[in-house]
């Protein structure tokens, strides 16, 4: 017959429950209400789904707060920048400028339209070039696996294989 779970049982479960969800380290917990942390590890199976899900809604709408706060900068940002070209100082406006820009940016990259992640055109790097020129050079002696190897590079990618 399986065990009972201790966390199951314990008198501040709720609490515990919450501080689970909330992400806090299982030592930490399992000292704070003097339980084990095998037991905390264990027990993170018998969540309420209802906190669970509390816990997601809870952080979508800190998300979306977040985002109402940066799109209140940027139209601060605006703002300001207008009211500096309007008074003709334009060095103020100019800084707005760049504060609309940081504010537009990071907008753009928490929607998914901005993505500053390095991207590598492998068919230009010049190990590729010269991987690809050992490949075929080795392929000269098996004309017909050469062939397929042109064809599969051909599918991957419009640039052609010499």
């Amino acid at each position: 017959m399986p065990r009972t779970c201790t966390v199951c049982v314990h008198p501040a479960r709720e609490a515990i429950d919450k501080a689970l969800i909330a992400g806090e380290p299982y030592r930490g917990i399992a000292k704070r209400y003097e339980a084990s942390e095998a037991a905390m590890f264990r027990h993170r199976e018998h969540l309420p789904a209802t906190l669970v899900k509390a816990q997601a809604a809870e952080t979508v709408a800190q998300a979306d707060d977040l985002l109402q706060q940066l799109q209140a900068l940027r139209n601060k940002a605006m703002a300001l920048l207008l009211k500096a070209e309007a008074a003709g100082d334009y060095r103020t406006a100019l800084a707005g400028i760049r504060e609309a820009r940081a504010c537009i940016e990071t907008l753009l990259e928490v929607e998914g339209e901005l993505d500053r992640r390095p991207q590598v055109t492998i068919v230009t790097n010049p190990q590729w070039i010269e991987l690809r020129s050992v490949i075929m050079g080795a392929l000269l002696v098996h004309p017909e696996a050469r062939e397929d190897v042109v064809t599969a590079l051909g599918r991957v990618g419009s640039h052609a294989v010499a």
